[in-house]
């Protein structure tokens, strides 16, 4: 691996100063501040005794898990405005909380909470890349403390986890092979992933494209491999943080 600093000072294979802050909604039944360097997001998790539509309709005895994600109007440098005012989701805000649900669920066995679902908000307060990682590796810690409290209280008898589930992006940037791209080192990369892995290594998925540029099976393997370096971190504080 390169000795050579970013932008910021960090080498190339050095995540952004990551952190968990539990209990950050008080009235969900699970929440956290989820910190990648200066991109933060409140996760948090909260149980509904519910089903959507399709799953009664097709008797589907189990639950289910469900995400919704924003960017808070002061998350970015120019006001963002509200998806509210202009009347509905961008494509960019139903393809990350549509990643969010699927990465919990890869991770869950939804059997275990037959009847409820689980509800995953996750918030942008600050946004300088990795928005989207941020949020799933938050979230899980979120669904934890929630599934936690739940069999505290009685209303669970044991936890649906099989897994965690952590998320880093990974890309290049002036041929430069990097971790955890703070915003303008994703503005410019020329190769831009976001992977997402189990505690056990498995991937979940991994989104990558070429920004007007290519890269070769062995640009390929490295990223992976960078990837798979970032995320053991990240599941290793999240186990520290659920304790």
């Amino acid at each position: 691996m390169s000795t050579e600093k970013r932008l910021d000072g960090r080498l190339p294979d050095q995540l952004r100063p990551l952190s968990f802050e539990p209990g950050f909604a008080p009235h969900a039944t699970g929440s956290v501040l989820a910190c990648y360097g200066n991109t933060r997001v409140i996760c948090a998790a909260t149980l509904e005794k519910r089903v959507p539509g399709w799953m009664r309709e097709q008797g589907v005895e189990s639950g289910w898990i469900t995400a919704e994600y924003s960017m808070l109007p002061y998350s970015t440098h120019d006001r963002k405005k509200r998806d509210i005012a202009k009347g509905k989701l961008d494509g960019r805000s139903v393809e990350i909380q549509r990643l969010i649900g699927r990465s919990l669920r890869a991770v869950v066995d939804l059997s275990k909470i037959p009847g409820y679902t689980l509800w995953i908000d996750c918030d942008v307060l600050q946004a300088d890349g990795g928005t989207r990682t941020a949020s799933i590796s938050g979230s899980y810690v979120a669904a934890q403390l929630a599934v936690k409290r739940l069999i505290d209280d009685g209303v669970l008898t044991e936890s649906p986890f099989r897994d965690s589930v952590a998320a880093v992006s990974v890309g290049i940037f002036h041929e430069l092979e990097i971790l955890d791209l703070n915003y303008p080192e994703d503005r410019e990369a020329s190769v831009d992933f976001n992977i997402v892995m189990t505690g056990a290594g498995q991937y979940v998925e991994v989104q990558g494209t070429g920004e007007e540029a290519t890269f070769s099976a062995d640009q390929l393997a490295r990223l992976l491999e960078l990837g798979k370096h970032g995320i053991a971190q990240i599941t290793a504080r999240q186990a520290e943080v659920l304790g």
